[in-house]
C-alpha cells in the first residue's frame, strides 16, 4: 500500500506534467514503481535517519510550495501519513489541531480531547492543539 502511494503521487505530480511538457518521458513510468518499492523499504526500514531523510526528500519534491507543509487531516490516515507520523511526527509544526492530532492516531477529535484529559497527550502550551512530539510518541508507545 505504501509503495503504490508512493508511485500514485509520483505519477500524478511529477511525471503526468512531465509527459505534458515533453511528449516523451523514456523508461521513466515503468521506473516508478521500483523507486516506489525502494523508497517504501527505506521509510519502514531501522535506519532511522535514513526513513526522516526519505520523507524530507519526498515532501519537499512531492508537495512543494512557499507556505509551510500543511497536508489535510484525512492525509494522516494515508499509508505515507502514518509512516511520516510515526517516524517524524508532523515535519513543519511543533503542535496539531486536535483533528489532526486524531487523524495522526486514527481517533476521534473527541478521542483526542479524552487522551489529552487523562494526560496521555500533552496540550500545546502556547495553544489550543496538541504536540507533535506526544502525538508521535504516542503512535510510536
Amino acid at each position: 500500500m505504501l509503495a503504490e502511494q508512493i508511485a500514485t503521487i509520483i505519477r500524478i505530480r511529477l511525471l503526468d506534467p512531465l509527459e505534458i511538457l515533453f511528449d516523451d518521458v523514456g523508461d521513466l513510468p515503468d521506473r516508478v514503481g521500483a523507486l516506489a518499492e525502494r523508497t517504501a523499504e527505506t521509510l519502514l526500514g531501522d535506519d532511522e535517519a535514513a526513513a526522516r531523510h526519505a520523507i524530507a526528500r519526498l515532501v519537499g519534491a512531492l508537495y512543494p510550495g512557499d507556505a509551510p507543509f500543511d497536508p489535510p487531516a484525512d492525509w494522516w490516515r494515508t499509508p505515507l501519513g502514518q509512516v511520516v507520523a510515526r517516524r517524524m511526527g508532523h515535519p513543519a509544526v511543533r503542535a496539531v489541531s486536535y483533528s489532526v492530532a486524531g487523524a495522526m492516531l486514527g481517533v476521534t477529535k473527541q478521542g483526542v480531547h479524552d487522551l489529552v484529559r487523562r494526560g496521555k497527550l500533552a496540550r500545546d502550551p502556547e495553544g489550543g492543539g496538541v504536540t507533535v512530539d506526544s502525538v508521535r510518541a504516542r503512535l510510536n508507545g
